[in-house]
């Protein structure tokens, strides 16, 4: 893809992970607070054989989920915030995350460690400070959670970069939650963590050139010095992870580095990508004040690798409290996770005719994940027409609900089926076939 739908694949360094947003707590609940869960709790009511779990009302954190009229952060969303899983020593994703700075504590830079930025940053700090334009369709509500017209949910650990680098922080991780409205599938969660890393090399580095139009830099010595100074500390990186894989290279676009690169391994059979990095672009570090300096910057996503080094097969599981998966982790080490339910699937088609504007797959989704949380295990389109004679377009999703902690029965699934038909309806504008 080109470099724009590269950037809307791939925003920052942390992937579009393993990755990406809704998760509760309790993975088979629906809550009565969401903008959709309100109306199915009241739709629900005289549906009595119903076996659908309808969790207490927890009031979801004014914080993040307000009145103002541009925000679009659902309580389903703003619950997940603070669970802090990257910071839980038995957790897969805080074990990853330790591994990875006791690898950088063993270096002789040493790196600053961040672990508890607050999620809500500006748009300046996520976007502008990283040479995001204003038109990029990362920015828009269709992908972004945002909490005022200026503020909003981190969507990369990137947006804290330029602010530590104008604190005087050269080298330090930066670690956290990130949220991103997303697709739904086992794979992708629109919730998950990332980890930044930045280096910068002190003026008096042999050969640094100090003050340089960026054109100019990229075809010095010095810039590829650093460009292998970064691919040597992240194979060791890989070399913790990974022990023993074969690596390779390959160059990529991110707007905040030139040149840009992403990281491989071949891991049981296949290519995995594992990070992207790249040497901070010279504008980046000239909106930090940092003109004449230079360096190195990366960025992973953590569920991605926690999901193939503990082989678990379904991202919604990170957010499980059962202790059939809690319990199956201990800190420090990776063990293979061992599945404790296979409980069937259920799925259901919805068709429609799209508006002729303003229709969003990403409000689709995030309608679905509303109403039924995370028994939404994929959604996943099947197919896309558009009318000969009166060139309306349609597309027919199909619905996969599964519990991971229960069989779910057809007809609670066909009543919270029913309240994403009349919601597509009512909300999305939409004609249902």
């Amino acid at each position: 893809p080109g470099p724009t739908m590269k950037m809307r694949l791939v925003l920052a360094f942390g992937l579009r992970q393993a990755s990406g947003f809704t998760a509760r707590q309790t993975i088979s609940a629906v809550s009565p607070t969401s903008r959709w869960g309100k109306q199915l709790s009241t739709r629900l009511a005289s549906t009595t054989a119903t076996s659908i779990d309808v969790a207490a009302a927890s009031g979801a954190p004014s914080r993040y989920s307000t009145d103002h009229p541009n925000n679009n952060v659902p309580p389903h969303i703003a619950e997940l915030v603070g669970r802090n899983l990257h910071l839980a020593p038995d957790h897969p994703i805080g074990i990853v995350r330790k591994k990875i700075q006791d690898y950088f504590a063993s270096l002789d830079t040493e790196f600053h460690v961040f672990n508890g930025e607050d999620p809500i940053v500006t748009a300046t700090q996520c976007f502008d400070d990283l040479r995001i334009p204003p038109d990029h369709p990362g920015r828009q509500p269709s992908d972004t959670y945002y909490v005022t017209d200026s503020t909003l949910l981190r969507t990369h650990t990137s947006a804290h970069q330029s602010e530590h680098l104008r604190g005087g922080f050269e080298a330090f991780l930066c670690t956290g939650d990130v949220y991103r409205r997303d697709e739904i599938d086992r794979s992708h969660f629109p919730a998950f963590h990332q980890m930044e890393g930045v280096k910068l090399f002190p003026r008096d580095t042999p050969g640094l050139p100090g003050l340089i139009a960026s054109e100019d830099w990229v075809k010095t010595e010095a810039c590829k010095m650093i460009g292998d100074d970064l691919k040597a500390t992240l194979e060791g990186v890989v070399d913790v992870l990974f022990p023993g894989v074969e690596k390779r290279w390959n160059e990529d676009y991110f707007p905040f580095t030139e040149p840009s690169f992403e990281l491989e391994v071949f891991y049981e059979g296949n290519w995995l990508e594992v990070l992207g990095c790249g040497v901070v672009h010279t504008e980046v570090l000239g909106k930090c004040g940092l003109e004449d300096r230079h360096g190195w910057a990366f960025g992973l996503g953590l569920e991605r690798l926690a999901m193939v080094l503990f082989k678990i097969p379904d991202i919604r599981l990170f957010w499980s409290t059962d202790e059939r998966f809690t319990k199956q982790f201990t800190a420090g080490e990776v063990c293979t996770f061992k599945p404790f339910s296979k409980y069937p699937m259920c799925y259901k088609d919805i068709a429609f005719w799209l508006p002729e504007q303003g229709y969003e797959e990403n409000d689709f989704f995030e309608m679905a994940r509303g109403i039924a949380g995370d028994l939404v295990e994929q959604v996943e389109l099947i197919d896309a027409f558009t009318h000969p004679k009166t060139n309306r377009s349609s597309k027919c999703y199909r619905v996969t609900y599964r519990s991971m902690e229960r069989s779910v029965t057809n007809e609670e699934i066909d009543a919270l089926q029913d309240v994403l038909r009349a919601d597509c309806a009512e909300q999305l504008k939409v004609e249902l076939r």
